[in-house]
């Protein structure tokens, strides 16, 4: 009788058996997200529902975009291959024209979510194409400016009774910035709004936090200044509206009955909007919240102190689906790509991903083996084409700035930025946090830095003859990264 019943519930396939143990996932991201919350020990900033979702779940202290650009990243979320793999090397939008190739959808996050059995939805920011490669079964509206409107949108999915579980890629697009600028600022640079409204205004069924300049925390990258400080307060308040958003989304989940069954990911797609931050691979560029409510944990409150990054993010989440070969570091199959038109570039189909999955070290403080992480940056908008690559890992930080003989290139909303022009006004020697302006623009050919003793990275090595020998020994490490990942841009190493 027990053969018989593993015989019947086989030939029911694969999913109707296993949709009771498969959870609900969703994945919330934000856009241009630094870790200032609560949670991360920010006084200042009021992020109550973000802060009870890692009281409840596993809040990793070292988490890493792998580069700090909007539609680049997303690749990476949704493929779990860094950019140069994939083909996104920069923005998507408009004459940017940026896009994986077609193979990319073998390994596809939705696509894959999809052949495990999940219903799939995307709200929000999307920004990647093209669309088959990540394509979604819903799309759901909502004005990403308003994170508590798109949970209510994603009420009547999350409340559907099915035999099937639910994907729904959340994405805001607060605290990017955007909106105008703050008119009442007394200076001559006007602060960015961050998608706040005009006149301390509101958006619908938002209680707006208001904050005052002169409470905000300057990071240590950026200059505290006016403006500044002005900005950063504007900043604040559109992360306080994504987090009444999160917490309608929770209680959407409660009132549904799917809480217990639903593991909930908070990230963002890369670090805050500041020159020093996005388009970076600095630290503040790179650094990301990372938040995971995983309803059968064996532990709640974790802090996690592994180092993950957006690789990483596609492989965990199969892993939940059952859909992830982990010794592999692939998916349990891949997804069927059609075979290339003649003259077409359809990329060679990935077999495995970039990263692992951190499933089986949610309870854990101190796991082992999560003692490094990569980065590849090549273009932002079009025109800013400036690759870097990165490995850094607990002690050491290498850059390699592969077009160092050019100005580092601002995105347009960067440079317009009143944190950034209040500095350039003052000319090249002007202090930019730990940096000058002028070094910020003009960079050297790789910035070594010490970052267990200089996390601010304002300390670059890489010239000191003492540090010669790690120097090349992290520079090999660079180059395996590349090889390992197949990364074009590993040539520029033989010529220039």
């Amino acid at each position: 009788m027990r053969l018989l019943l593993i015989l019947a519930l086989a030939a029911c396939g694969p999913f109707s058996a296993a949709a009771e143990r498969q959870p609900n996932v969703i994945l919330f991201v934000t856009d241009d997200q630094s870790p200032i919350a609560g949670c991360y020990g920010n006084r200042v900033i009021r992020t109550p529902h973000l802060d009870a979702l890692a009281a409840e779940g596993t809040r990793f202290t070292h988490a890493f975009a792998t580069t700090a650009s909007c539609s680049a990243s997303r690749s990476v979320i949704l493929s779990g291959l860094h950019n140069h793999r994939n083909g996104q090397y920069g923005h998507t939008h408009a004459f940017h024209k940026f896009e994986s190739f077609e193979s990319v959808a073998a390994v596809s996050l939705p696509l894959q979510m999809a052949q495990a059995g999940y219903r799939t939805a995307s709200i929000g920011k999307y920004h990647v194409a093209p669309e088959r490669v990540f394509h979604f079964d819903h799309y759901l509206p909502g004005n990403g400016r308003n994170a508590r409107e798109m949970a209510g949108n994603c009420k009547a999915l999350i409340g559907e009774e099915s035999e099937q579980p639910f994907f729904i890629y959340f994405c805001t697009s607060d605290p990017h910035r955007g909106g105008g600028t703050d008119k009442n600022f007394p200076g001559k640079h006007k602060p960015d709004l961050f998608g706040n409204k005009p006149d301390k205004g509101a958006h619908k069924g938002i209680k707006e936090v208001i904050y005052s300049p002169a409470d905000v925390i300057v990071p240590e990258f950026l200059p505290d200044t006016p403006e500044c400080r002005a900005e950063v307060a504007h900043y604040y308040q559109s992360c306080s509206r994504i987090d009444q958003g999160l917490g309608h989304l929770v209680q959407i989940l409660k009132d549904a009955g799917k809480w217990d069954n639903t593991v909930l990911i908070f990230t963002a797609d890369h670090g805050m909007a500041f020159p020093g931050g996005k388009t970076t691979v600095y630290e503040a560029g790179l650094r990301v919240p990372f938040v995971v409510r995983h309803p059968q944990a064996a532990k709640k409150g974790v802090v996690n102190n592994a180092m993950i990054s957006h690789v990483d993010i596609t492989p965990s989440i199969l892993d939940l689906a059952g859909a992830f070969d982990a010794p592999r570091r692939a998916p349990r199959k891949l997804v069927g790509v059609p075979k290339a038109p003649r003259g077409e570039n359809y990329g060679k189909v990935p077999k495995a991903y970039h990263g692992r999955s951190w499933i089986p070290i949610l309870s854990e403080s101190n796991p082992e083996g999560w003692d490094s992480i990569d980065a590849s940056h090549t273009f932002h908008e079009i025109q800013m084409y400036y690759p870097m690559r990165v490995v850094r890992d607990r002690n050491y930080k290498l850059i390699w700035n592969v077009a160092y003989r050019q100005p580092y290139p601002f995105a347009s909303d960067l440079w317009a930025a009143a944190t950034w022009q209040a500095q350039w006004d003052q000319g090249p020697e002007a202090k930019y946090g730990g940096r000058s302006v002028d070094s910020y623009i003009n960079r050297p050919q790789f910035e070594f830095f010490d970052i267990s003793s200089d996390p601010s990275e304002s300390r670059n090595l890489a010239a000191d003859p003492k540090y010669a020998g790690l120097l090349e020994t992290y520079k090999a490490k660079v180059k395996e990264m590349q090889k390992r990942t197949g990364d074009p841009w590993i040539m520029k190493w033989s010529y220039e």
